[in-house]
Order: structure tokens, then C-alpha cells, then sequence
């Protein structure tokens, strides 16, 4: 419809108009062939992801000095991390072993004990949190609204409208959390994290269980988050279009660099270091 008003209006300013008769002519044979009765709306339906925050964040986000995870047979994960995070970045974290990015989190998070080192949180920083595993999370038989409503305060139409979001109708919102599928329960705990109003966002494999729908509307809104992002994930154009820094963990160091992952991918001196570390640590 906005097409159609666009070629009518066009038309109707030069129709008189000598040096723009080939112009208006191919618009009218556009307008001819435009049947908007004809046009199918799309039945996709993507999510409403919005990440707002309470507060700006200030100077001081995260700073990590000298960390080291182990698993419980002695195995390193990553050691010798140290990084400072600024404001505005949006750091991707790689790694050949994907367990690494899992204790980072759950590590900063305050959910495990790292082997060794240290991290701090800035005073202004409120951070919403999206583990890999999220069981724990559904194990009760509460309906999704009263699940939800554990994680902030307000009514039920409040709750309701941050559901609705994500696309759950009424009747869906009476569901038990424990019988829930995978994307539904991922869904859940994406509303969970928007009540939380965070200026930093840590997600750990966010696509997982989503459809493309729901990946493209993540993907679109952490891309205009104005606060900072720490994550994790597997697919390429995700971490592409959101990262502006890259931190790849070792069993010997890390890697650190302010580039895009595309760029990241193919350096050359970012593969010589990666095999050094990596064959260093075997």
C-alpha cells in the first residue's frame, strides 16, 4: 500500500512533465501490475526481543585478572585471562573446547569458583544472565505466568505483556514451565531476562532452540543495545554482526583482539598465535 501511494503520488507530480514522461510511464505499468488485494500477508511472526536498561553504564563494566577453570579431573579450561571491558563492547568468546565459555560465565556470574584469579564488577553495572543449561530454571510445576512473575514485580498484565512478546497467547501462558519444549523454555528465560532492565547482557549460546524468526529478531536488537554484551555462540553471521571484540580462551593464555569475526577468522597472525597456544597446551 505504501508502494502504491509512492508510484501514485510520483505520477501525479510529472505526469505533465516532458523529461520525466519515460519515468512516469514505467510507474504507471508498476501501478498497473500492483494488486495489493492480491498479496498475501506473511504468516511469519518474530518475537518482540527488547533489551531496555535502567541505567547507563559506567566507566568501570568488568575487569579479570589472572583466571583459571579447571574441570574436576584437572582438565584447564582457560588460564592466564586477563581483560578489561569497555564501554560499548560487545565481546564474543571462541574457544576449541566450548565448556571454556560455560565456567567464564558461570564463573562471573557468581554460579562457580574459578581455580585461580580474580574479577571484579563495576558499581553501576546490572547484568541478565542466559545459561546454556536452564533446567534448573523449570523444574517446579508452576504455570508460565506465575513462573515469571518470581523475577520481577508488577501485575499480571504485566507479566502477560512481556509473555505476549515472545509470542505466548493466553492459553499458552497456563502451560506448566516443566513440560514446555526446548525454544519455549529458551523463550521463557529470554522474558525473564528483559524484565531485568540490565545494562550488560551475558549469553551463553543465545540461538540455541531458537527458530530463525526468533534468531533474527535477537540478532537485530542486541545489534542497537547500547549497553555491553559478553557471549557466546556457533553461528557465524550471529557473531559477525554483534561482536566488535574477540576473546579466544586457552589452556595457556588468551587471545584478544578489536576486530570483527570475519576479519578475526582470517588472520594470519591470529593463527600463528592460536597454534602456538593451542599446541603449547598439549
Amino acid at each position: 500500500e505504501e508502494k502504491k501511494k509512492e508510484l501514485e503520488e510520483f505520477i501525479r507530480r510529472f505526469s505533465a512533465n516532458v523529461a520525466k514522461s519515460k519515468q512516469t510511464t514505467s510507474r504507471k505499468k508498476m501501478l498497473e501490475k500492483l494488486n495489493v488485494e492480491e498479496i498475501k500477508p506473511s504468516t511469519r511472526k518474530y518475537p518482540g526481543i527488547i533489551f531496555q536498561m535502567d541505567r547507563d553504564p559506567g566507566n568501570q563494566i568488568l575487569e579479570v585478572k589472572d583466571l583459571k577453570a579447571t574441570l574436576e579431573d584437572g582438565t584447564v579450561l582457560f588460564d592466564k585471562l586477563n581483560f578489561t571491558v569497555e564501554k560499548g563492547e560487545k565481546i564474543v568468546f571462541l574457544s576449541h573446547d566450548p565448556r571454556a565459555m560455560t565456567a567464564l560465565f558461570e564463573i562471573i556470574n557468581g554460579n562457580a569458583k574459578p581455580a585461580s584469579g580474580s574479577y571484579k564488577w563495576g558499581v553501576t553495572i546490572t547484568t541478565a544472565y542466559l545459561p546454556l543449561d536452564n533446567t534448573s530454571y523449570f523444574n517446579t510445576d508452576m504455570d508460565m505466568l506465575t513462573w515469571l512473575s518470581q523475577f520481577g514485580e508488577g501485575n499480571d498484565v504485566y507479566f502477560k505483556a512481556f509473555l505476549g512478546r515472545m509470542l505466548f497467547k493466553d492459553e499458552d501462558i497456563q502451560k506448566k514451565v516443566n513440560v514446555l519444549s526446548g525454544g519455549e523454555k529458551m523463550r521463557c528465560m529470554i522474558a525473564r531476562m528483559q524484565l531485568r532492565n540490565a545494562n550488560c547482557l551475558i549469553l551463553d549460546t543465545p540461538t540455541n532452540h531458537l527458530d530463525m524468526e526468533s534468531i533474527q529478531a535477537f540478532n537485530n536488537n542486541l545489534k542497537l543495545f547500547k549497553g555491553n554484551i559478553l557471549f557466546s555462540s556457533h553461528d557465524h553471521e550471529f557473531i559477525n554482526t554483534v561482536a566488535n571484540r574477540i576473546i579466544e580462551l586457552t589452556p595457556n593464555g588468551s587471545i584478544d583482539k578489536l576486530m570483527t569475526y570475519e576479519d578475526y577468522i582470517h588472520d594470519d597472525r591470529v593463527k600463528e598465535l592460536k597454534e602456538k597456544l593451542y599446541n603449547t597446551a598439549d
